[in-house]
């Protein structure tokens, strides 16, 4: 076997990877930039190079796969530089956080002519293998539901949700054992941890055939269980993951008598299989297809499958639970239209002309933009939302429903505005004069958390990262990473940029979540 495989992250799933392309006799580079998490693979591995430099891969020669097993928010970005190098890509679910950005990736592979995989594992389980062919036997008959639940407790994330960050494998395993692709999706879910973090999603498939699927994912749950239940009008199958004994299939059956339902249920059997290890099968496809020059079955078409899904359902959670229908392309979403520019509205949303509406955008139901206001790219805009003129919002900021965002107003990146949060942009208004030459500026800075209800009175910054909780009143400048409670809102800490709230210790204080480190002054800065 040729040893012309890099690893690209060797944290929580990397080091899995690193172990099975290393077995098969096909790693030659592990690119990890924290000293720590690659030290015990030089150890075990002092064969194998190691480099804390990207652009180390990128230039290697004898570098022909490249393994992706880093943040979902970064495998468009080193994706996309992979491929025009022309290696190889192997890339971890999901292929990325957008559609559009799929697109990209799996258009770039074809004119590189590269193999372009999607890390979805269980498509290489023998165990789901098995579940295929029993369906496509006909044992169960006609499908009619299909159940999974993916949960534990932990691992929690800061750049994705649990939608994204659990469900991806369930989707793709419900695609592959059904053959198609759903037509109206809808999830609901809640934040405990982070407002702008969901923990726990449900999302329901409806499929042309009649088959209906429901993905319950969660990580805030006392035990650990991945199972999938296939229902038939000839029996059910249980797969459960974490078993010994994987599949088990239920001859169960409902006779009518007197045209009530009734349950005949039979003893499971176990269904037996050869067992081998998922990843390592997954990983031997990739060698394959770097060989033979051949399509992965999880190759780049099959990831924007499970994004279409994945941004459908997100859009549904954004809008409360409606109905979405995954489209072709993204934009435009059924329901809406792009206008050409790339961004998607939903049809009782009012955009005046001119304004400028940034790339990738969402704006829901009967929500107003007016003229000459700014919006960045990778937005939502909740229900109900008004952006008055001459508002300057930056990238990726959500703006939750029944929030009215007044001419003054400046958001920068990665602002969350909570359900209801008010803006004010006069001191003293009255109905019967006239103030606008008397408008205040609001400037809320990167990534601050305005709490649902809250109240910005005009005039006053809110300093990057800060936390403004739910209900507060704010009367004055509130600095950067302040955590701000009460009415009027007072301060109780200091937060981290993952929004947690920081230990103090001293003149330093830490995030017990994702490990961020910070030196303490007039406000905490960011050291590592």
């Amino acid at each position: 076997m040729n040893k012309n495989i890099a690893v690209v992250g060797a944290g929580y799933w990397g080091k899995n990877l690193i172990r099975n392309f290393a077995s098969l006799g096909a790693l030659l580079l592990i690119c990890e930039k924290d000293s720590e998490k690659i030290a015990p693979f030089k150890e075990k591995y002092p064969q194998v190079e190691t480099t804390a430099s990207f652009e180390e891969v990128l230039k290697n020669k004898a570098v022909k796969g490249v393994v992706l097993a880093t943040p979902a928010e970064s495998h468009f970005r080193l994706g996309k530089e992979v491929l025009n190098k022309g290696k190889d890509l192997f890339v971890e679910k999901p292929l990325s956080l957008s559609v559009r950005e799929g697109e990209g990736l799996v258009n770039l592979a074809k004119e590189k002519s590269s193999v372009l995989m999607v890390g979805h594992l269980l498509q290489y389980h023998p165990g789901i293998i098995k579940l295929k062919e029993i369906i496509q036997k006909g044992e169960l008959g006609k499908i009619c539901y299909i159940y999974s639940n993916r949960v534990n407790l932990g691992k929690f994330r800061t750049e994705e949700n649990i939608l994204w960050s659990f469900a991806p494998h369930d989707i793709s395993v419900i695609l592959y054992l059904l053959g198609e692709e759903p037509e109206r999706i809808t999830a609901v879910g809640s934040a405990y941890l982070n407002p702008e973090i969901v923990d726990i999603t449900v999302t329901n498939l409806q499929f042309k055939t009649g088959v209906a699927a429901h993905i319950f994912v969660s990580w805030l749950h006392p035990y650990k269980e991945q199972k999938l239940i296939v229902v038939g009008d000839k029996g059910m199958v249980l797969f459960d993951d974490l078993a010994e004994n994987k599949l088990t299939i239920f001859r169960h059956r409902v006779e009518w008598k007197q045209r009530i339902p009734t349950p005949k249920k039979k003893e499971g059997e176990l269904l037996p299989f050869r067992m081998e290890e998922p990843l390592r099968l997954e990983c031997s496809c990739f060698l394959e297809c770097i060989k033979n020059r051949t399509t992965p079955q999880t190759d780049g078409e099959e990831g924007l499958k499970v994004l279409k899904v994945l941004e459908a359902a997100e859009n549904s959670l954004a809008a409360g639970g409606i109905p979405i229908s995954p489209s072709p392309l993204s934009p435009p979403l059924e329901g809406g239209e792009d206008r050409g520019r790339g961004y998607f509205t939903h049809p009782t949303a009012v955009i005046e002309e001119p304004c400028e509406i940034g790339e990738g955008t969402k704006i829901w139901h009967f929500s107003h933009i007016m003229e000459n206001s700014k919006i960045g790219k990778n937005c939502n805009i909740g229900g109900n939302v008004v952006i008055s003129p001459k508002v300057i919002i930056g990238n990726n900021v959500k703006i939750q429903n029944n929030v009215s965002v007044y001419t003054g107003v400046t958001l920068e990146d990665n602002v969350f505005c909570g359900p209801s949060m008010v803006f004010t942009n006069v001191i003293n208004p009255r109905a019967h004069i006239i103030r606008r030459n008397q408008y205040q500026k609001t400037l809320v800075k990167k990534g601050a958390t305005l709490g649902a209800n809250c109240t910005i009175v005009c005039g006053h910054t809110i300093g990057k990262y800060a936390f403004v909780g739910a209900g507060a009143v704010v009367t004055k400048d509130i600095p950067d990473y302040g955590l701000y409670v009460g009415v009027p809102a007072k301060s109780v800490g200091w937060v981290c940029q993952c929004g947690e709230r920081l230990n103090i210790k001293g003149k330093t204080a830490n995030c017990k979540i994702c490990g961020s480190k910070y030196k303490l002054g007039t406000h905490p800065i960011f050291l590592k």
